[in-house]
């Protein structure tokens, strides 16, 4: 059995973390949140060459978390954060659950120490 659209969904997901796994990449999207970069610009603070820098950026591109321009003879890569919303919401799921496995957990305490101080009084 296969759910509608989930395997589009897991596709997606399975590109954007396996992109967003590698601290390389993060590093280079977060330069690239402060604005456009060219491959020389992103490859400075990084101890690699160009191909290497080149190759993180062709997986966040086919990850959709970037996109290129030709600009005369410079490629600059720009963030395209939205496809990260899907990751977010995703994640976001898991959130919620912990959240209400918090609440439960601490409405248990709360009534064990009613409890336990009940016993106290005794």
């Amino acid at each position: 059995m296969q759910l509608s659209g989930y395997r589009k969904q897991s596709q997606n997901l399975d590109a954007i973390f396996a992109a967003l796994a590698d601290p390389t990449r993060r590093a280079i999207l977060s330069r690239l949140a402060a604005g456009e970069a060219s491959v020389n610009e992103i490859a400075t603070p990084f101890a690699m060459s160009q191909p290497a820098v080149s190759k993180h950026l062709k997986v966040l591109e086919r990850a959709g978390l970037i996109e290129r321009n030709i600009d005369k003879q410079r490629r600059p890569a720009r963030l395209k954060a939205e496809p990260m919303a899907a990751a977010v919401g995703w994640l976001e799921q898991f959130r919620q659950f912990w959240s209400s496995s918090f609440d439960q957990l601490d409405g248990l305490l709360e009534t064990l120490k009613k409890a336990e101080k009940r016993r106290s009084r005794k």
